[in-house]
């Protein structure tokens, strides 16, 4: 193993860390992370890009192998996690801003960052990827329309504009990096073991420039 493997698996075991010490630094001097607010969204695209060059057509056969175990993953998914989130913001009269901000999380799907959790503690890692795909393929709709669901008595929510946007985000790369991955697999599979690297990389200058430009507003809370 080279050191840049060594080192995408030191990041990527340690990422929980690494993502609350970028956010506790972007909170107190966000200037230090001012300049990566502009790039969020085609970090996000890389995130998205790298999880699809993790994939093959062949895993998507998980989904029907397992149709029940999905269902429930996906019903607790976009169940459970919106409702919770709508609780919260009543349950703490949070701002308008603030109780759309934690629906919108708990609507959104989970990502490679999951299944990496997920490896990690040693749970069933082919249940995650199944989870993640099932839920990746259904957020540009259900995502949206949880969201003006349960935000829209606090602002005004474009669900179809939100739509469009994560088709472009998510799927988009998504289906790049698997069309990559099944037409380009040996070298595809020598640039993976370095991906987590990357990955990681990129959510951590995400959580850097959401809480940077928030950073008074998260204070003021």
């Amino acid at each position: 193993m080279n050191a840049l493997e060594q080192l995408s698996n030191f990041v990527s075991r340690y990422m929980a860390v690494f993502v609350v010490v970028i956010a506790g630094i972007a909170l107190f001097q966000p200037w230090t992370f001012l300049w990566s607010v502009p790039w969020i969204t085609i970090l996000l695209g890389i995130v998205m890009f790298g999880m699809g060059m993790t994939l093959r057509f062949a895993d998507f056969k998980l989904v029907l192998q397992r149709p029940r175990d999905v269902f429930i993953g996906t019903v607790a998914q976009f169940g459970i996690m919106p409702l919770l989130a709508w609780v919260l913001a009543q349950a703490f009269s949070l701002p308008p801003e603030l109780a759309a901000g934690v629906i919108l999380v708990g609507t959104c799907p989970g990502g490679t960052s999951s299944n990496v959790m997920t490896y990690l503690a040693r749970g069933d890692v082919a249940l995650s990827v199944s989870m993640t795909m099932a839920s990746t393929i259904l957020a540009p709709i259900l995502t949206p329309l949880l969201t003006l669901w349960l935000a829209g008595q606090w602002i005004d929510i474009p669900a179809g504009k939100m739509m469009i946007s994560i088709a472009q985000v998510v799927i988009a790369p998504i289906l790049l990096g698997l069309l990559i991955n099944h037409f380009f697999e040996r070298p595809v599979q020598k640039a993976v073991k370095v991906l987590p690297l990357i990955s990681v990389t990129a959510i951590v200058l995400i959580v850097g420039g959401v809480v940077s430009a928030n950073a008074s507003r998260i204070i003021e809370t």
